[in-house]
């Protein structure tokens, strides 16, 4: 009886909406009935069931990050294609910060370590996903040097 705990309060949706708005973002409602946040040049979509990935604003799309290998970039639903500088990923990764603070969200340890990203496309593995032409496979069977194994 006396070890009850009172029961932890689940905000809404429009509570989560309340608390961002009072840390500092912008909040946009979308026709879907999500809304969209914006703070310091990066944005997401959010729901009330889940928050996409954080972008960077290019005009009036969200960028998301793209990782080459060699260099991040940014690459728009348009297909535009930027690349990243320190300021942008710098500004990325406080975003993710500060919505993860305002809405009591838990900072797992990998994704506070720096900016993560969802999208990855190395170009090693272009050229390994090719099929080999045919006569390299002939060449390579028939060439009397090669011993089964």
């Amino acid at each position: 009886m006396f070890f009850r705990r009172p029961r932890p309060h689940i905000p809404t949706f429009s509570e989560r909406v309340e608390r961002l708005k009072q840390a500092g973002f912008s909040t946009e409602n979308l026709p879907d009935g999500r809304v969209r946040i914006a703070k310091n040049g990066i944005a997401a979509i959010i729901d009330d069931k889940a928050m996409e990935k954080a972008g960077v604003l290019v005009g009036s799309e969200i960028g998301v990050l793209l990782n080459r290998g060699y260099q991040m970039f940014i690459e728009t639903p348009s297909g535009k294609r930027l690349p990243a500088t320190s300021d942008q990923l710098k500004a990325l990764h406080e975003f993710e910060d500060d919505v993860k603070e305002a809405l009591d969200l838990v900072n797992l340890y990998n994704t506070s370590l720096g900016t993560t990203s969802r999208k990855h496309n190395y170009d090693c593995l272009v050229t390994l996903a090719e099929p080999r032409p045919k006569e390299a496979v002939a060449t390579t069977a028939s060439d009397s040097r090669v011993k089964a194994v």
